[in-house]
Order: structure tokens, then sequence, then C-alpha cells
């Protein structure tokens, strides 16, 4: 039964569910080695770097479970310069990294001249793909920053249950992020989307309806991490998301989504020593490493303790690409776009 579902074109719900509920490692690592085979066969042996760089740690929401929420007084806030951005964008570019992301609370200081101004100036000092991660904004925002240059805006959906969704987002609701996704497609943003695994309250149906929003919303890069635990939230005596479970519906999502970006997330790394290298290994092909200087990195806490904080970026960033490399994978040299495109640009 197991064998017949893994080499099925198309899951139900069902069928999801029950991948997502196999406890036998023996079972598993064939849905593991299933969801690495469909990696193989649609996105190849290489694997793309996006470079993060954490532009604000101030945030106007109070989600629940972040770290970065507008009501914890105790996180020292900080924004960087403009100046300071574009350098960075460039230190990454030189690493031959060839995709920023430009990532922060909503912080509306970075308003839609500023981001505008950021997007040209780093467009025109390396040749790189720029992704955005800012949160909601409005749509004429998205709109101005595609026409300055922005390729990809990552915005996830955290989870796919309505009422959950409104428990941990006070001031937000899920019909209109999903609203925010598909605008953001509709403009020509290749966009990306995803959720956290082991959220409280969260259900094994609950993380299979994310897989199939994600299939609905037809991503171009689906992100999957677990739920940690952050002090100075109403989250934090709550259990952290299993890596188990996170790795199973990575490589769920490889089977259901095929065609799509899977990253090994700095959360997987973070629980788990080699996360990175388990997520490579069951259907991931992306790896956002935080590039983000000093003495900003180590404020951006979304959860606690993240992995690489403390170090310096280059140095954490060439020990990443070492592990990569030790799995018999190469780092890619393109930019990877989306892989539903006709084209591919080449650096």
């Amino acid at each position: 039964m197991l064998d017949d579902i893994l080499n099925k074109e198309d899951l139900s719900k069902e069928e999801i569910i029950t991948l997502l509920s196999l406890d036998n490692k023996n079972d598993q690592q064939k849905l593991f080695d299933r969801a690495n085979e469909l990696r193989l066969l649609y996105c190849g042996e290489e694997v793309h770097l996006r470079g993060i760089i954490e532009i604000s740690n101030i945030c106007e929401q109070n989600c629940v479970y972040c770290g970065l929420r507008a009501d914890n007084k105790k996180l020292e806030r900080y924004r960087m310069t403009p100046e300071e951005i574009i350098e960075t964008a460039k230190n990454i570019s030189n690493l031959g990294i060839f995709t920023i992301v430009l990532q922060s609370g909503e912080d509306c200081h970075f308003d839609s001249d500023i981001i505008s101004y950021l997007i040209y100036q780093i467009k025109q000092k390396a040749n790189v793909a720029i992704t955005l991660s800012l949160g909601e904004r409005t749509f004429e925002e998205y709109r101005t920053w595609k026409i300055a240059g922005a390729d990809r805006y990552l915005l996830k959906h955290e989870t796919a249950n309505k009422l959950l969704y409104e428990k941990y987002h006070f001031k937000q609701q899920l019909s209109e992020r999903l609203e925010h996704l598909k605008f953001l497609k509709s403009i020509g943003y290749q966009i990306g989307s995803g959720s956290m695994i082991g959220l409280p309250m969260q259900t094994i149906e609950d993380i299979a309806d994310d897989i199939l929003l994600c299939k609905t919303l037809d991503l171009d890069m689906a992100a999957f991490g677990p739920f940690i635990s952050s002090p100075d939230t109403p989250y934090q005596n709550f259990n952290s998301g299993s890596a188990e479970l996170t790795l199973k519906t990575m490589a769920v999502a490889r089977i259901v989504l095929k065609k799509v970006h899977i990253p090994a997330t700095t959360a997987l790394d973070t629980i788990d020593s080699i996360g990175r290298e388990k997520g490579l290994s069951a259907g991931a092909n992306v790896v956002m490493p935080d590039l983000t200087p000093f003495p900003y990195r180590s404020n951006y806490q979304i959860y606690p303790n993240k992995r690489g904080s403390l170090d310096d970026p280059t140095v954490s960033t060439a020990s990443l690409q070492k592990r990569i490399e030790a799995l018999g994978r190469k780092i890619s040299s393109k930019r990877g776009d989306s892989l539903k495109m006709d084209f591919e640009h080449t650096v």
C-alpha cells in the first residue's frame, strides 16, 4: 500500500495524511527516498543558495508565536541603513550567491520609496534576483516594487486552518493573506509561501491542508519549518515542533508539488544538528543562509538560539557550503528562478 501511494501521480488528502502519519523508520526512509528521487528528477543535484539580509526586527504585528511581536519589550530593536543593506548585498553576490532576500518584520519605515531605492541600487551593483519578505503590504507597494525590479515575494501562510490563523494573528485573516499571494502572482512575482509545523493546536489534517493549499496557490517555493517556542510570547511554554514531522512534511510536499523549490530551513537546522543535511536528503533543494551583518544578526529573534546567529556570516556560509558538498551535491551558480519558467537566468 505504501509503495502504491508513493508512486501515484496525485494524492488525496487521506493519502497525504497516511504519509504524514508514518511512524515506522523503514517506511519513513521510503518516503524520504521517494522525495529525493523526485527532487533529482525535477531539480537536479544543484542546491540554490539565497542570502538573507534581515533589514529590521521592528514589527507592527503581534503574532502570538513570534519573538519579533510588537508587545515584546525585551527585544533590542534595530533598522539597518540603506547603505548597510546595499553593501551587504554586494558582499553576498561576491560570495557567489545570486539571490538576495530582504527580510524584516512588518516595518512601514521601509516604505515604497526606500524599498524601491534598495532594489534599484542592488540591481545596479550585482547581477542577482531579489526576493522581498516584508509581510503584508499594500497592493500598490507590491506593484511599485515589481516595477523597480523585485523578482520574488515570500509570504508564508503559516496555517491553512482559518480558525487557527485567527488565533495566531490578532489583526489578520487567512483570506486576506491568500488574496495578497494571488495578487503578487498575478502581477508577475515568483511567489513563496508555506507553513510552520508543530504549532499549538495544529493537527496532521491541518498540515495536509497546508500542502494542498500550496498546490492550489501554484507556488514557486514552498517552505516548511518547525515551530520553535520563543520566550516573551504567549506561546513560550508550548512544546516546539519536531524535526521528524517537519521532514515528513517536506518529503510529502515534494511528492505532491513536484516542480517547486523547497528549502531546508535554518529552524530545522536549529532543532537538529544535521537538520539541513536531512532536509536536503528528503526533497529540499534550497538553503537560505543568514548573512545579516554584526551587530544586528543576533537580534533578529523570531525564535531563540537560531543556529549561526553568533557566528561570522561569511565563515558560517562557507561551513554550510562544505556541508552541502559533503552530501555530493553541487552549489548552483544560477539565480534559481522558478522551476515552472521556460528559462533560467545564468550569471
